[in-house]
Formats: C-alpha cells, structure tokens, sequence
C-alpha cells in the first residue's frame, strides 16, 4: 500500500502535467513547455509501470489472481500505453515539430482517462476500495496507517518533482547542443 498507492497517485498527476504542458506547447508553441511534456513521459510511464507491478503483486494474495480485468487496472494499463505511445510517436518522427506536435494530440486526448481511472471505483463494480483518504467524515483508515501513507505520497511527489526538473535541465541541454552542432556544421 505504501508503494502502489503513492505510486498510482504520481502516475496520473504526471499525465496531468504532461497534458497541460502539451497544451502548452500546442497552443503557445513554447518551446520549454515542449521539453517539460518530453521530458516527463517516461517518468509517468515508470511510476505507471510500478503502480502495475505492486498492484499485481498486491492482487495475488488479496484476490487471488496476479491480473484481473478490473475497470481501475485495465484504465491504468491504459495510462502506461499512453505514455509508452507517447514515447515512441515521440521518437518515431524525424522532424522534430511534427512529433510534438502530434504527440501533444496525443496526450491531449489520452487525458480523457483520468477522471476514468479516478472514478472507475465509483462508475463499476470494482475490486479496488473506494477512497479512504478523503471519504465523507474524515479519513477511514487510523492514523498508523494515514501517516505513512502520506509521508510516502510526499516523498514520491518530492522524487518525481525532482527528477522531472533534472530531466528539462537535460532535454534543454541536449537541443541547445544540437542547434550549436547544427550551427558549426554551416558556418
């Protein structure tokens, strides 16, 4: 619980960055907000990629079997496709605009599954909880399990906000090298 739910959690707030820099970069054509949405893609795709594993190895000895085709696991399996979609319509196009572009499109569109994943508990019959963080009354779990749960969350965010930061610093980098070589190579 305290690596699958933190993990779940900066996995859809980490597309939510990705769409709104997306749109950024789509609509404004900001160039940094291009590097922001590139560079948190395979960062939401790891922490999708974790939520998924320590689901399953959670599932098994809860319900029995490592995969079921639960609303919340199948629309979070969705998320790591995106992002791995993302990554690679990002990678797959030698022109460089045309790939932001059309992988902003993407995560655009690909947001449409986060109030799904965030609501799939209430929409279906799920096997996942309802939330017990923020339920009606105050938080339904005691505090000996409440307190790390949220440190964890903290320290998950902190990691991600992080990480995200080092990898912009880098994508910024690695174009201003690419325009420096593209420069020497004509004059």
């Amino acid at each position: 619980m305290f690596i699958h739910v933190p993990a779940a959690q900066v996995s859809m707030f980490a597309y939510a960055c990705l769409a709104v820099a997306s749109f950024l970069a789509l609509v404004f054509r900001h160039t940094l907000a291009d590097a922001a949405a590139q560079a948190v893609a395979p960062l939401g795709a790891a922490f999708a990629f974790l939520t998924l594993v320590t689901g399953s190895l959670w599932g098994r000895p809860m319900w029995g079997a490592w995969w079921v085709w639960d609303a919340r696991l199948t629309s979070v399996l969705i998320l790591f496709l995106l992002y791995v979609a993302y990554i690679a319509l990002r990678a797959s196009l030698d022109d460089e605009a045309k790939a932001a572009r059309a992988a902003a499109i993407l995560a655009l569109v690909g947001s449409v599954n986060l109030p799904i994943i965030h609501y799939s508990v209430e929409w279906w019959n799920s096997l996942h909880q309802g939330s017990s963080i923020f339920a009606e009354g105050g938080p339904a779990m005691p505090p000996v399990f409440l307190v790390p749960l949220l440190l964890m969350s903290l320290a998950f965010l902190s990691a991600f906000g992080s990480l995200w930061l080092v990898r912009i610093r880098g994508e910024i980098w690695r174009r201003r090298a690419e325009a420096a070589a593209l420069r020497a190579a004509r004059g």
